[in-house]
């Protein structure tokens, strides 16, 4: 071993208390940073409807005409409920031959639920057979159906109060009426000008319309073709937060730069 001597040792005891210091502060925070890390890879997000956009603004349109029957009922409640737990924001518009805003553009995901409710059958009482609940568009809608009315009250409400990366979820059965054809190609143009992605979860369609229906949507979505049926929600492991990866990445390099940087060094008395 090579020994050189120096006049002066007591800065030396100094510096390796503070290099320790350090040493003991990085490994103790890229510790915490790996543990971390492995608890947020091991929680699930929440579910997430998988054809929207990362980060869009949802605006559901909800087919309530009299083509929408008590059968398919069961799925629009799931799939409102399904929103309702992302965490998501979203619009609601419901139409049948006129359409209105029911909830507008950013609202919390939560505030679905309480239209879930009258397309959920509550329990069976006394050996009845549950009837789902009488719900307010019953008697306030006529039996038409104009899909492009729904459509384009969601685009005119994008438009008029300029919605950040809006995506629309179309829930209906597709039994458009024959005269709202023309009226929906264009607006159906209309999306596709905008670059606004329009998806669909079809309650049971006819083979016919759903060919309809994919021909347009196809024009229609800028993201990835809208798929028919519709697809349902899925859960997805939670990816790391990025922040999170970046920062355990540097604590790591700065942890090997300092140990090289500051190599050990062995000091005693002649």
């Amino acid at each position: 071993m090579r020994v050189i001597p120096i006049a002066d040792s007591s800065g030396l005891g100094r510096a390796q208390r503070r290099t320790t210091a350090v040493r003991l502060v990085l490994a103790a925070t890229l510790v915490a940073l790996v543990a971390g890390t492995i608890v947020a890879s091991a929680h699930s997000q929440s579910p997430t409807l998988r054809f929207l956009p990362r980060g869009s603004t949802g605006i559901v349109v909800l087919d309530l005409s009299a083509s929408i029957s008590s059968d398919t009922y069961q799925r629009i409640g799931q799939t409102l409920r399904e929103l309702a737990s992302t965490n998501g924001r979203y619009g609601l518009v419901v139409f049948s031959d006129v359409a209105y805003q029911a909830l507008p553009p950013g609202t919390p995901s939560a505030e679905l639920k309480p239209y879930a409710r009258y397309f959920t059958l509550p329990p069976a009482q006394g050996g009845f057979l549950p009837e789902f609940p009488t719900n307010p568009w019953t008697n306030s809608f006529s039996g038409g159906t104009r899909i492009s009315a729904g459509l384009g009250l969601a685009l005119q409400i994008v438009r008029e109060q300029h919605v950040a990366k809006p995506a629309i979820v179309l829930v209906s059965d597709l039994d458009d009426d024959a005269g709202d054809i023309q009226h929906l190609a264009g607006v159906a143009l209309a999306y596709r000008q905008a670059k606004i992605p329009v998806r669909v979860v079809a309650l049971d369609p006819q083979p016919n319309d759903q060919r309809l229906f994919a021909r347009l949507l196809e024009r229609a979505a800028t993201v990835e073709h809208a798929r028919l049926p519709g697809e349902r929600a899925t859960r997805t492991g939670a990816p790391v937060p990025e922040w999170l990866a970046a920062l355990t990445v540097a604590v790591a390099l700065v942890l090997g730069a300092h140990e090289l940087w500051s190599a050990r060094l062995d000091w005693g008395r002649a």
